[in-house]
């Protein structure tokens, strides 16, 4: 089975906009500011962009706290194209912990990965019909360690479920992960060693004294 290009299919996406020149509303799942940091460079040039934070995966508050933090100043502090927004989650690990049931030893980026993805993009898109956005889309993709494939693939599920358009996307393309390096430099973003839940960490850690 052939891959898709989900950056050649964004491309024809804000080609479209462009040649009608309007600015759609998109609500952005955001793992952290890192990752959310290109994501924002780039698509608020062509979009209305509102951050979701929306991480129950995270483990503990002191971490999850952390990087909400960061998210928040990153968005104070860059400046975009058009103005970025925030909007908040309460944290309830419980439904990350309901989610990753009896797939707990799945090596990582696995079908625990995957269910959290789920897990993740259904509440932003059921957030984003609620609120009446364009769209609806996640930084994960801009990892290297993310299945972009799977993303994507789960992403356009959850617009047939929900009924609010997916926005495809495959962020690391063109040197994106790069740069997102350089912006988390340039605004001494704190970056994390793992993704976030309880069930990498001892994989990362484990991995660093090899």
């Amino acid at each position: 089975m052939n891959k898709i290009n989900y950056q050649k299919e964004l491309d024809k996406i804000i080609q479209q906009l462009e040649r009608e020149d309007i600015t759609p509303s998109l609500l952005l799942h955001s793992c952290c500011a890192p990752c959310s940091s290109y994501v924002l460079e780039y698509l608020s040039q062509y979009f209305s962009v509102t951050v979701f934070y929306y991480n129950p995966n995270i483990s503990k508050k002191e971490e999850y706290e952390k990087r909400k933090a960061e998210q928040i100043r990153l968005i104070g502090e860059m400046k975009t194209n058009n103005k970025v927004s925030f909007l908040d989650c309460d944290y309830n690990p419980a439904e990350f912990f309901d989610c990753a049931k009896g797939y707990e030893a799945c090596a990582e980026g696995g079908e625990r990965c995957f269910r959290c993805y789920r897990l993740r993009l259904e509440k932003t898109a059921q957030t984003a019909k609620n609120q009446n956005f364009d769209y609806f889309c996640t930084t994960l993709s801009i990892s290297p360690l993310k299945n972009a494939q799977k993303i994507n693939e789960i992403g356009f599920d959850v617009e047939s479920e929900q009924g609010v358009k997916w926005l495809p996307s495959d962020f690391k393309k063109r040197e994106g992960y790069k740069r997102s390096i350089e912006l988390s430099r340039q605004f001494d973003l704190y970056r994390q060693n793992y993704c976030g839940c309880v069930y990498s960490k001892p994989s990362q850690e484990i991995t660093q004294e090899k």
